[in-house]
């Protein structure tokens, strides 16, 4: 057996990764009988190396068109014309091209890292940058470190085919000045990959970890660093950009400040996340029960009931919820409305279910509950957001419609909020979320609404009252109170539609609201992060009430 491989033999002695059944079958080879049988078993190794890599191509999902178009540019450039004319300082070659499986794992720890700002030192023909705009939100960035002005020109038409050219900022220059520059300018980074000159690895290594230039929870993403096999190969020739990453390898390792892992992914990937300080002395430093705060956020493992959620504010509440980790119940009284926002949830991962029911109706709502229970296992968070608003002059107003505003805003609101806590206090936990409305606070015009203002007036009554009544039973009680939302009930008005200019005019934000402006504080008031806020009246209205 060759010197090391007993190391490489799964530890029940039956090989399991790919690596242990080719030492096992070279293994074999080096104690065959005979030349035949080594040549036979040397032929089953090369089969088993051989395949790999085109086998991850395939079952991976491959690169965009765009990105496709850029490798294959990358490929047939003539790199050496180039060079020899003067177009690049260094003769660049073909094989520093990262392929499209680089570019969509790097990619991929981009998304699993809710990453906002990457930085990639050592772009070549950003392949890998493309890869990663992709992934990112339309205010993401990627920074992309290059020595060379030529790579930037060659890859700035790809990125604006793509569509994501305002996404990646070329810096260009040596990469030790450029990181010095955007400490300087206080950008910090979800995750970082490095993909250059070996030799100047442990530095930039150093210049992120000593600059705090990596936000929590992020990541160093290392790339060669096996480099070839070279950096562990027993009897292998030293070489430069060897000895530079063996020396990495091992500074890292030893850094006290991180864990390392290194995965035998194509010539070797380091991923490397900063340790959580083991001196500290309290829940701030640490985290409560170890949570970071955006972990704090988290709803993973609840469930959520949200009523009037086929439409609007409602499915809005809904997508946030769900993407923060819940379950969603969709409550509505037209079924195909609900079930419309439980297919889209469902396309996105989140475990929904739609159910119908009529709030004004106590059984209703008690059913309600005890659908999303059976259907998701249990009910931690509940938005009670199903209203409807009707515009008359208080003297106009009819008795029905007084009725009927207060039914559903007021007493259906109410009834809810008994059938879910309820079962809340029973499990001695649980969140629950009412919508009331700036009108609470004060009159909004020139709509004319008294039914309306009234009604929302008492649910931030009723969330007071409820709030101080179970706080001590682990259920917190609070409600919403949005602006003036831009929805389809003011975009399908002939009577609100032409309101807007004077509305806007009272809204120092400038604007009315979106229902994405709401979704980050559904989560908050859903979230452990919100554990000692009760019968709180949170107001979203960018600054209308102030005015």
């Amino acid at each position: 057996m060759a010197p090391g491989a007993e190391n490489c033999i799964h530890s029940t002695g039956q090989p399991d990764t790919p690596v242990e059944v080719l030492v096992d079958v070279l293994s074999k080879a080096l104690r065959a009988p005979d030349a035949g049988e080594m040549k036979r078993l040397v032929e089953q190794a090369y089969k088993l190396v051989a395949g790999l890599d085109p086998y991850l191509d395939t079952v991976s999902t491959p690169p965009s068109p765009v990105c496709q178009e850029l490798i294959h540019a990358s490929l047939s450039h003539p790199w050496a014309d180039a060079h020899s004319q003067g177009k690049t300082r260094f003769l660049q070659k073909k094989e520093c091209c990262a392929g499209g499986l680089e570019g969509r794992f790097i990619a991929t720890l981009c998304r699993l890292a809710a990453a906002k700002t990457v930085l990639e030192v050592g772009m070549f023909t950003g392949t890998t940058t493309l890869a990663v705009a992709q992934q990112l939100p339309e205010d993401g960035k990627v920074y992309a470190l290059e020595i060379e002005e030529y790579m930037r020109d060659f890859s700035q038409p790809y990125f604006r085919r793509a569509g994501v050219d305002k996404k990646v900022d070329v810096v260009v220059g040596p990469a030790s000045d450029s990181l010095e520059r955007l400490a300087a300018l206080g950008v910090r980074f979800d995750l970082a990959f490095l993909d250059a000159d070996k030799g100047g690895y442990l530095g930039y290594y150093k210049q992120l970890m000593d600059n705090n230039l990596i936000l929590p929870g992020g990541a160093i993403v290392v790339d060669n660093t096996l480099m070839k096999g070279r950096t562990y190969e027993p009897d292998g020739v030293k070489d430069e950009s060897a000895d530079a990453i063996r020396e990495f390898n091992d500074f890292v390792r030893r850094d006290a400040r991180v864990d390392v892992v290194v995965l035998p992914f194509r010539d070797g990937v380091s991923i490397i996340t900063r340790r959580a300080p083991t001196d500290a002395k309290d829940e701030v430093a640490t985290g409560l029960h170890g949570n970071l705060i955006m972990q704090r956020l988290k709803l993973n493992g609840r469930v959520a009931l949200i009523t009037g959620g086929g439409q609007g504010i409602g499915r809005a509440f809904a997508h946030a919820l769900g993407e923060a980790g819940a379950a969603i119940a969709i409550v509505d009284v037209v079924r195909a409305t609900a079930e419309a926002t439980a297919a889209e949830l469902a396309g996105k991962g989140i475990r929904s279910v739609a159910v119908v029911a009529d709030i004004t109706r106590a059984k209703d709502c008690e059913r309600m509950v005890a659908e999303t229970v059976a259907a998701l296992g249990g009910l931690d968070i509940a938005v009670n957001n199903a209203g409807v608003n009707m515009n008359n002059a208080a003297e106009d107003t009819p008795e029905d419609e007084w009725d009927m505003t207060f039914n559903v805003n007021t007493k259906g609101l109410f009834l809810c909020c008994q059938a879910e806590g309820r079962h809340m206090l029973a499990a001695g936990r649980g969140r629950i979320i009412n919508t009331a409305s700036m009108a609470s606070l004060l009159v909004p015009h020139p709509q004319k609404q008294i039914a309306y203002n009234a009604s929302k007036a008492a649910v931030v009554k009723i969330t007071q009252t409820l709030g101080c009544e179970w706080a001590d039973r682990g259920v917190t009680v609070n409600c919403m109170s949005p602006g003036i939302v831009n929805t389809a009930l003011i975009q399908e008005s002939d009577a609100l539609r032409p309101l807007c200019k004077e509305w806007l005019a009272q809204i120092p934000a400038g604007r009315l609201a979106e229902v994405t402006d709401l979704q980050a504080a559904i989560v908050l008031l859903a979230s452990d992060a919100a554990s000692y806020m009760t019968g709180h009246n949170l107001v979203l209205d960018g600054g209308h009430t102030l005015w």
